[in-house]
């Protein structure tokens, strides 16, 4: 029998998640209402957000979302435009801290009472549509009601399960290399979008003979870039409940390293023993203070754009491109940082579907949303929204709409049970490669065995 893995919130909580749009969201394991629902029952209390008693005339709705509190003023003074617009129309717009919005979800969850608008995260939509909980839009985009016509198919896949459509995304980010460019314009070398590996060597190579700086891989946090990598090579990490492709299909992910290490341009491994691993503020390419802990460049979010700047020396100009990859088409996406969904029992679908067709394609709400979730989905939304951003903004809805969208496949299905687990075997497998503790094709054997194991557990 499937397990079942109870939501645990303390393997959820990194900075990274709380923005809701980073690849840190990966890495966590599969949410469940089953710890939720059982304390419902036994208490017998009535769930918050309760969306099935209505007390007088119109139509009475909630909404909950999690964020800051720029998110939360955004969001209900959107909905209070909407309500404005929409007399008869009351929403009761809820905003939770990270944690404390999916505890709250389970227990609505497990006393039938959903919210009727929720912010959903990519992670969860799987599971919340195979428990039930959440409305199929199909029939209302075939309607009208909610046009997704703007919007790209790849987005419209990321939140598609088994045909049925059941989260809208609030806005995209995806993959991005962040780049000195103060530093390669200096050196006369050309930074091309969807770079090759052999390109992107050749300019490691390159800024490592002219300046002895340095190039920093993944390291310690290889969750989203080793799924990244493996998808030129025809397969995905996780396929079918279990580890994808072949022992021999993980050796080019190592061999990156050993390749780094024995050319000279890869960063020492105990320079991240000495910085927090993922902290934009202590990448090496704006922390390094010599040319041994520099890099020229650092793999990132596109939404980490604004932060990464803000973070450079004076003097540094920081440009954005793709990550490079032996196939740029298969191995890139595009990735919501966040759905909108509508939860399955509420009383009033049809003016649910209504707010939330407000919020993606309204130029006025988007007005007042600015783009805080991410890049707004509809490209004529995000086409409209980009001259009120600031530059660094504008650049980053450039890149998207013009740079990865035309050159990049379905991101995978969300990870299963058992990826955390993955994640963490690799990324202490890429420290004994870069210690010099195990080649290329040891760590890829080992690593496909272990995993392979790890997998088959949670499916007993």
């Amino acid at each position: 029998m499937k397990k079942i893995t109870v939501f645990l919130l303390t393997g959820l909580m990194s900075a990274s998640m709380l923005s809701g749009c980073s690849s840190s969201s990966e890495e966590a394991t599969t949410a469940a209402t089953t710890a939720a629902a059982a304390e419902a029952e036994d208490s017998g209390d009535t769930a918050e957000g309760e969306t099935t008693a209505s007390a007088g005339e119109g139509t009475n709705l909630i909404m909950t979302w999690w964020g800051n509190q720029v998110r939360n003023e955004r969001t209900q003074n959107a909905l209070n435009l909407y309500m404005e617009q929409n007399p008869g129309v009351t929403i009761d717009g809820q905003f939770s801290e990270w944690a404390d919005y999916w505890n709250k979800l389970a227990t609505n969850a497990a006393g039938n009472a959903l919210p009727d608008i929720i912010q959903m995260d990519y992670m969860y939509v799987d599971q919340y549509v195979k428990s039930g909980l959440l409305l199929d839009l199909t029939p209302y985009i075939e309607d009208g009601t909610l046009d997704t016509s703007e919007i790209s198919e790849n987005t419209m896949l990321s939140g598609t399960v088994d045909g049925g459509v059941y989260a809208i995304c609030a806005g995209i980010n995806s993959p991005a290399l962040f780049y000195n460019k103060t530093l390669t314009d200096q050196l006369g070398l050309e930074i091309k979008d969807n770079m090759t590996m052999d390109e992107f060597f050749e300019v490691c190579r390159q800024v490592y003979e002219q300046t002895g700086v340095k190039t920093s891989l993944p390291y310690g946090s290889v969750n989203s870039y080793s799924s990244f990598f493996v998808r030129s090579f025809d397969f995905s990490m996780f396929e079918d409940g279990g580890i994808g492709g072949t022992a021999e299909g993980y050796i080019p992910f190592f061999e990156q390293y050993t390749r780094g290490l024995e050319e000279g341009w890869l960063i020492d491994a105990g320079v991240y023993a000495e910085i927090s691993v993922g902290s934009v503020e202590q990448s090496p390419m704006v922390y390094g203070t010599s040319t041994a802990t520099q890099s020229w460049c650092t793999f990132a979010n596109s939404n980490q754009f604004t932060a990464i700047q803000n973070a450079a020396p004076e003097g540094m100009e920081v440009a954005i491109t793709t990550w490079p990859a032996y196939d740029p088409v298969k191995s890139d996406y595009l990735k919501s940082g966040q759905f909108f969904s509508i939860g399955a029992t509420t009383a009033n679908p049809e003016e649910s579907v209504k707010v939330l067709d407000f919020l993606i394609n309204s130029e006025e709400a988007n007005d007042i949303l600015l783009g805080e979730r991410g890049v707004p989905a509809p490209m004529d939304v995000a086409e409209y929204l980009t001259p009120k951003l600031s530059e660094l903004d504008q650049e980053v809805v450039r890149f998207i709409n013009e740079v990865v969208t035309p050159n990049c496949s379905p991101i995978d299905p969300p990870e299963p049970d058992g990826s955390n687990e993955v994640y963490e075997l690799m990324n202490l497998l890429v420290e004994q490669v870069c210690y010099g503790q195990l080649s290329a094709e040891e760590a890829a054997e080992q690593f496909y065995a272990e995993a392979t194991e790890i997998m088959a557990s949670k499916q007993q």
